[in-house]
């Protein structure tokens, strides 16, 4: 659709086009309507972006359609607008839950401050340490804000790891030092300390996929195990296509 409406816009150019797409999410995510995306555009290109999702916003309204990022935008804007309405819904929503805080963008933070009101019934869990969405608009920080927006938040920090061992926590807990956050964390088990660990380095990822399965097969040959006792585990699809 973005293609079409921006003809004679932008040129037939793959990268600048999903690089518009991105732009038009992330305004939307920030609340940004298209006159205040125009309003706020620095150079040539911003004011070109602001003026093809004026053009994508129109043609969404006249279709009666929603894309996905409306389906948070449009709500929030209705709440900041409409006392009426965010009344309403304050009341009906007793107590609210959301998980993976952490990866919540500027309008999603907005929708849960007008959704539980002053009455503040909600909790939130999050791990600013987990953050891997902010290439979509997440902004961990907002755990931060919470604390400013609501001087009474309680923090309950999980510390206690289930499912590793100490000697895994051990190094996570070196990793993530070196992150910058706010809540200070010290993950512990009682799981034992765990089996030696082995970091491999690799010069590409056909290399790393040769090092595991080498690793895993020698360790098959030499204890007498079963491959389905072994499992990888991996991020992304594309991140095992050599394995």
């Amino acid at each position: 659709m973005l293609k079409e409406l921006t003809e004679g816009l932008i040129e037939d150019d793959k990268v600048l086009l999903q690089q518009l797409i991105s732009t038009i999410s992330n305004w939307k995510n920030d609340l940004k309507t298209p006159s205040q995306a125009a309003a706020s555009a620095i150079g040539e290109r911003d004011r070109i972006f602001a003026h093809c999702y004026g053009l994508y916003d129109a043609h969404l309204k006249a279709c009666n359609v929603l894309d996905f990022d409306d389906l948070i935008l449009l709500p929030t804007l209705l709440l900041q607008r409409n006392e009426e309405v965010r009344e309403r819904w304050q009341n009906k929503i007793r107590y609210l839950l959301v998980d993976e805080y952490q990866d919540t963008n500027t309008s999603q933070y907005e929708l849960v401050k007008l959704l539980v009101g002053s009455r503040a019934r909600f909790t939130v869990v999050g791990d600013d340490d987990q953050s891997i969405y902010s290439w979509r608009g997440a902004r961990p920080q907002n755990l931060v804000l919470l604390s400013q927006d609501f001087p009474a938040l309680k923090v309950i920090k999980l510390e206690q790891n289930y499912r590793s061992s100490g000697r895994i926590l051990k190094a996570a807990n070196i990793l993530i030092a070196n992150n910058p956050h706010v809540f200070e964390k010290r993950l512990f088990s009682e799981l034992g300390y765990g089996a030696e660990l082995k970091v491999l380095s690799a010069n590409n990822e056909e290399h790393e996929a040769e090092r595991v399965t080498g690793e895993l097969i020698a360790h098959h040959f030499v204890n007498k195990t079963q491959y389905k006792d072994y499992a990888i585990l991996y991020r992304g699809q594309p991140s095992v296509a050599g394995v």
